[in-house]
């Protein structure tokens, strides 16, 4: 039996169900690059939602990340967002069928309602839901919060073709501690998955921080060709991470979340 190198035990059952929905699906499609989730006592791959709010993968030893590896993960990233998806806000599917639990972001429950228009899923449900309820806790201002909605008025009236692509598979909570380098190569751990806009995953990886940066964004682009056009407008993605971490780290974070409102509307306008 093989030895989980990453185990974690959540808050709640739905938490640890929708996590493994999210592994299980995400590496259907991204094998070797997924940690595959396991049961916590023998090591053996789930076939099924856990009925214990515990999640567990059962994976190589962990290593430093070099350049190399870095390239590898930014391959590889691209490689999971070619996978098209149902819908945006679409939630994993598994066993066939689309999972219909509660769905999270860290402890924080957020909306997975399938829509048709990218603008519209990102803004109602990645957005303003984390920012309405941050204004609400008093960590947002209500200018602040009008500021977002001005940004985001600006997105739904946007027509580029980059804000009226097709919903891909996304991680959805790709900050760099959810990004493993390991002896076999990188794995994804901790996901959030749902049909999303791929660069919501390089954005969060930007925002927080990730060794190798230009590395993975090299090896991003071989796959998926270049994603310069993309780096300049992060500021957009980064938004849902930054109400969100608006809402649970507090006013830290709101000078952060109206910068990037303020960008949003200068790259938009």
């Amino acid at each position: 039996m093989n030895t989980p190198v990453f185990s974690k035990r959540t808050a709640t059952l739905d938490m640890a169900r929708y996590e493994v929905a999210s592994l299980l699906w995400l590496g259907e499609h991204a094998p070797g690059f997924v940690a595959v989730p396991c049961d916590p006592h023998t090591g053996e791959a789930v076939t099924v939602l856990p009925t214990a709010p515990t999640v567990a993968t059962v994976q190589a030893t962990p290593v430093r990340p070099t350049p190399a590896a870095a390239f590898a993960a930014g391959e590889a990233l691209a490689a999971l967002h070619q996978n098209p998806a149902p819908a945006f806000g679409a939630p994993p599917s598994y066993g066939g069928k689309p999972y219909a639990g509660e769905t999270y972001i860290g402890r924080l429950a957020q909306p997975c309602e399938p829509t048709d228009h990218w603008a519209e899923f990102y803004t109602a449900q990645r957005v303003l839901h984390p920012a309405r309820l941050a204004r609400d806790a008093g960590t947002l201002l209500p200018e602040e919060f009008a500021l977002l909605e001005e940004a985001c008025a600006a997105l739904l009236d946007c027509a580029e073709p980059w804000a009226h692509r097709d919903p891909v598979l996304v991680h959805g909570d790709l900050w760099t501690g959810n990004l493993l380098f390991t002896t076999t190569g990188p794995l994804l751990i901790d996901p959030a998955a749902h049909g999303g806009h791929p660069e919501v995953d390089i954005a969060m990886l930007a925002l927080f921080g990730v060794p190798y940066w230009e590395e993975i964004v090299a090896g991003y682009s071989r796959v998926a060709g270049d994603c310069s056009a993309a780096l300049e407008r992060l500021c957009i993605h980064q938004l849902h991470p930054l109400a969100v971490h608006t809402l649970t780290h507090g006013r830290s974070y709101a000078s952060s979340l109206v910068q990037a409102a303020r960008a949003t509307l200068a790259y938009v306008q």
